[in-house]
């Protein structure tokens, strides 16, 4: 008893002073939501692709300056980093947003949709914010204006971080959070938090401990056999055959030659290209897929399965495969203690709708800043309560009910000062 009562008499003071933030934030948040509806539905009705985001990088250091915060610009080509100094120059946290569209053509019916255009891949595309970056950028933006109008009461330093290119570079381009990294981003930060929206129930977050996401890599197949007459196929070696039992192979992976009890993977082939008439069986074929998983070990040992079954199922049949794996995306494994230190603040922001959820098989970058510092990435539901099917990521119906837009900016305020205040 004589212990908890020390430890509650140590607490009390920070429990008090974090009731004070909260006094103050709150009516500064409620008074820039205006501005952080408007920001997204401009930026939804602007977006921009992968290290092309040229109008909405500007749009963000031009706020950010206004706010009277240090401003880096173009970084990993056009990212942007915000810092706003407190009271201290330590601790240091950081928060993120990921600014980047997708090559989708929108087809949700909205006075602000998308009508905007884009190279992708040597092609005219339809660009939407189909992945709801619009939000995490207009979430992002009202945090840093209720944090600015605070700052003499900020324990610490806050680094506001807009990254490009979370959904991928052009091709023979560097950049997203690796290179964001590369560039200094997590200079000197002692934890970095991030968020991102999805069809989940309205103003619900959801978070987990440790493997939240899974890793995302890409495998690229080369099958090489002998030309011939379709009619004769014993005068040459098939390629197309070879892939076939390829792909049947790869399954075998998951299914029989890793553990299962350890974690969930995936290997998908997504594409098969090969042959050019009914009759011909072709000298090549390409094949290329991902590779998701949520362990660092069998992560490797998917690699080095998929070289030994694709190269040995080809060489049984006379032919040659060569395969290529271009690593990407590591699991992002949110730092366990720092996320059960928050657990209360995400609770508080979300009026007590904040739950532990499953893992994801989608991937995302944020985990190249885990690498670096603790980190916490989190969920937030913007499913409309009337819409029974609502549209995933990444769909060209994907839609998002604003009203979650002040869950989000409580979030991100709360963390940095729940974490700056606590530590």
């Amino acid at each position: 008893m004589k212990r908890f009562l020390m430890l509650l008499t140590l607490l009390l003071p920070a429990l008090s002073f974090a009731a004070e933030l909260d006094g103050t934030a709150d009516p500064l948040i409620d008074a820039v939501m205006k501005k952080v509806v408007a920001w997204r539905r401009d930026i939804h009705e602007h977006p921009e692709l992968g290290n092309r985001e040229f109008r909405t990088s500007k749009l963000v250091a031009d706020h950010l300056r206004a706010l009277g915060m240090e401003v880096q610009t173009d970084v990993a080509h056009t990212g942007v980093i915000g810092i706003l100094r407190g009271n201290a120059d330590k601790p240091v946290v950081a928060l993120r947003a990921d600014m980047d569209a997708l090559p989708v053509k929108e087809m949700v019916d909205l006075p602000f949709a998308s009508k905007a255009v884009g190279e992708y891949r040597g092609e005219q595309v339809g660009v939407m914010h189909a992945c709801g970056h619009d939000n995490h950028v207009a979430i992002l933006m009202g945090t840093a204006e209720v944090l600015a109008g605070m700052r003499d009461k900020i324990p610490g330093t806050i680094k506001f971080i807009f990254q490009p290119a979370e959904e991928g570079v052009p091709e023979g381009e560097t950049g997203g959070a690796l290179e964001m990294v590369k560039e200094g981003a997590m200079n000197g930060v002692d934890a970095v938090f991030g968020l991102h929206v999805g069809p989940a129930p309205l103003g619900m977050i959801s978070y987990r401990p440790g493997q939240f996401m899974a890793s995302s890599d890409r495998f690229e197949i080369v099958v090489e056999g002998q030309q011939t007459h379709g009619a004769l196929p014993w005068a040459g070696v098939d390629p197309i055959v070879i892939s076939s039992q390829i792909v049947l192979g790869l399954q075998t992976i998951v299914s029989r030659q890793l553990d299962a009890t350890l974690t969930p993977s995936i290997i998908s082939v997504g594409r098969i290209s090969g042959g050019v008439r009914n009759n011909i069986i072709p000298n090549r074929v390409e094949m290329e897929g991902t590779i998701r998983t949520f362990d660092e070990p069998t992560r490797r040992q998917i690699f080095e399965r998929i070289r030994r079954t694709a190269t040995s199922i080809a060489g049984s049949a006379g032919g040659k495969a060569t395969v290529t794996i271009s690593e990407g995306t590591p699991v992002t494994d949110n730092n366990a203690e720092l996320t059960r230190m928050m657990i209360p603040t995400l609770e508080r922001a979300s009026g007590g709708n904040a739950f532990e959820g499953s893992r994801i098989t989608t991937a995302e970058d944020f985990s190249q800043y885990e690498l670096v510092v603790p980190g916490m990435f989190f969920f937030l539901g913007v499913a409309d309560p009337n819409d029974k099917n609502p549209a995933p990521n990444h769909s060209p119906y994907f839609k998002a009910d604003e009203r979650a837009l002040p869950v989000g900016v409580r979030a991100m305020t709360y963390l940095a000062l729940d974490y700056l205040t606590r530590e």
